[in-house]
């Protein structure tokens, strides 16, 4: 089977609107989660990362749109823009499209706003984004919480691996809202400080927004410079609690296992890894013993919640688009927050930013409804 890769991307969020500036935040270890007060959609004090609306509008306006859209919308519309721009493919009936979201316009059903209720639909969100940029095949809305962001770009590869497709855009997104932050407030999760993903001290989750868009495509005419090999990918729900992960680790252990034994590799081939890490006391602890399972417990590994908080649908792609950049730049990125080991099981994580030559790195996610999924990269040039 020919390569699949990962190639041209674009991260839109409150680092500001492109890659380079949110890995220049990250590389200068600078979070932009923030104390925010929005009786709107919290009434009490809570840490998020968030976009400008000014900054939005203006770049969303200069794309010369034909209607209204939504500001979820907007953002997905601005990040995927640049992605096609650079890739510079034309998107004829071999092109296909994916829209990862977790909530999508749910915020249209918070206000007496502009949009009908209708707009809340997850296909009419897809729909907005194939007509916009005229793709020729219908959008697929993958939504299966904390994982969607990385299970599309499996989706993608396995689209390309299958003959449907010749490349593949993906593009993700969810918003700051009162139905979110609601939810985990809920749940009593949410952190009024900056989160400390698998530190002793952590006090749970922030919830940030971005707009992020990839190009997943098996033709070497069209890859960045960064771009890596797509080596393997697995899914896997453990079925464990609606809303608890699994207390072994089952379901993400099962995919990682599953995603080296496609790749070819062992778990001592693994550089690095992305972690979900969100923050909270049983995340992070499940993680840890998953991993400890699959015998990566040595294997320098972070979390980028602590950069731009959680932000559910987007968070795989994005923090697979940084861990994309720090192959490239061979640059392990600290985990932002860590302070002192706080689960029961042993891991290496990265707590300053330093230099190290890499080939590799895994991304692993999980969700509520016991969803993990895990992908492995590898360098373009190997």
């Amino acid at each position: 089977m020919n390569k699949i890769y990962l190639s041209h991307s674009n991260i839109v969020s409150g680092f500001g609107f492109g890659s380079v500036s949110a890995l220049e935040g990250i590389k200068k270890e600078v979070s932009d989660l923030k104390p925010m007060e929005d009786e709107n959609i919290l009434p009490h004090p809570f840490c998020s990362s968030r976009i400008a609306d000014s900054l939005l509008q203006e770049a969303y306006g200069n794309l010369g749109p034909t209607e209204k859209h939504t500001r979820l919308e907007q953002l997905l519309l601005v990040s995927l823009e640049k992605t096609i721009a650079a890739s510079q493919i034309e998107l004829d009936d071999r092109v296909g499209l994916i829209v990862s979201t977790t909530k999508g316009n749910i915020d249209v059903l918070e206000t007496d706003g502009p949009f009908p209720e209708e707009r809340a639909y997850l296909s009419v969100l897809g729909k907005k984004i194939k007509t916009f940029f005229g793709f020729r095949n219908e959008a697929i809305v993958l939504s299966n919480a904390c994982v969607s962001g990385i299970l599309a770009i499996a989706v993608a590869k396995r689209f390309i691996a299958q003959g449907r497709y010749d490349h593949v855009f993906v593009v993700a997104g969810d918003l700051v809202t009162r139905f979110i932050l609601s939810g985990f407030n809920a749940f009593q999760a949410l952190s009024q400080e900056p989160c400390r993903p698998f530190c002793k001290t952590r006090s749970g989750i922030n919830i940030g927004e971005v707009g992020v868009s990839a190009l997943i495509t098996s033709d070497r005419k069209h890859l960045a410079d960064e771009s890596v090999v797509i080596l393997g990918e697995a899914s896997c729900n453990d079925a464990n609690h609606i809303s608890g992960p699994s207390r072994t680790g089952e379901g993400l252990y099962r995919s990682i296992r599953a995603a080296l034994d496609q790749s070819g590799l062992l778990a001592a081939d693994i550089d690095y890894i992305s972690a979900h890490g969100t923050a909270t006391p049983f995340n992070d602890e499940m993680e840890a013993i998953a991993f400890n399972r699959a015998e990566l417990q040595s294997v320098p590994l972070n979390s980028l919640k602590g950069y731009f908080g959680h932000t559910l649908g987007a968070s795989g792609l994005l923090e697979t688009i940084v861990g994309m950049h720090s192959l490239h730049q061979n640059t392990l990125f600290a985990s932002k927050g860590f302070q002192e080991l706080g689960i029961s099981q042993p891991l290496a994580i990265i707590q300053s930013t330093t230099s190290k030559k890499l080939d590799t790195f895994l991304k692993t996610a999980s969700g509520f409804g016991g969803c993990n999924t895990a992908v492995v990269f590898q360098k373009a040039g190997k």
